[in-house]
C-alpha cells in the first residue's frame, strides 16, 4: 500500500474519504473442535483464479473457485489496484494464497483436512455491498456444504 504522501491529490482524497462500513453485530461461533480434526478452506482477496478462468476486472464482486489440490503454477493473479505489488506473489504464491503451507499442515497432522475448494475475491473494492449481500454468502454456503469448519482469510 502506498503512503498517502506518495499519492496524487485525487487518490489521497479518495483514500481518506473511502466509506467504512460499520456493523451493529459481529457474528461469532465458539470454537469447539480440535484443529487436528477440522476441515479448513482458504479465502483470499488477491484476485486469484485458475489458468483459463475468466480474469477479474476492476470492481468485480464475483469470486473464483480454486481447487485445494491445484498446482500453484496454474493459479493466476488478475488483481487490479494501484497499490498491489505482485513481485512477491510471482516468486511464491504462498505469500497471498498458502496452498503449499496448508498441505504441509495436514501432512504434519496440525490440520485435519482441506476443503475441496478454496475461494478468491477481488480486493480493492469501491463498493463491497454486492459481496456482502450476495457473493460472500454464496461462497459461505458452498463451504458449509463441504463441511468446512474453519476459514483462513488471507487479505492482500
Amino acid at each position: 500500500m502506498p503512503r498517502l504522501d506518495q499519492l496524487s491529490e485525487i487518490q489521497r482524497q479518495s483514500a481518506l474519504y473511502f466509506p467504512c462500513f460499520e456493523h451493529d453485530i459481529t457474528p461469532w461461533v465458539p470454537w469447539d473442535k480440535e484443529l487436528s480434526q477440522s476441515t479448513i478452506a482458504l479465502v483470499s482477496s488477491a484476485g486469484l483464479h485458475m489458468r483459463g478462468d475468466r480474469p477479474f476486472s476492476g470492481g468485480d464482486p464475483s469470486y473464483r473457485v480454486i481447487p485445494s489440490d491445484s498446482d500453484p503454477a496454474d493459479v493466476i493473479d488478475s488483481h487490479t489496484s494501484i497499490g498491489w505489488d505482485r513481485t512477491g506473489l510471482y516468486r511464491d504464491l504462498n505469500l497471498a494464497f498458502p496452498l503449499d503451507r496448508t498441505r504441509e499442515l495436514v501432512d504434519r497432522n496440525v490440520i485435519g483436512s482441506l476443503a475441496q475448494d478454496y475461494y478468491s475475491f477481488m480486493g480493492a473494492q469501491r463498493d463491497p455491498r454486492k459481496i456482502i449481500e450476495e457473493t460472500a454468502p454464496q461462497a459461505a454456503e458452498a463451504m458449509h456444504a463441504q463441511d468446512v469448519d474453519l476459514v483462513l482469510l488471507v487479505p492482500v
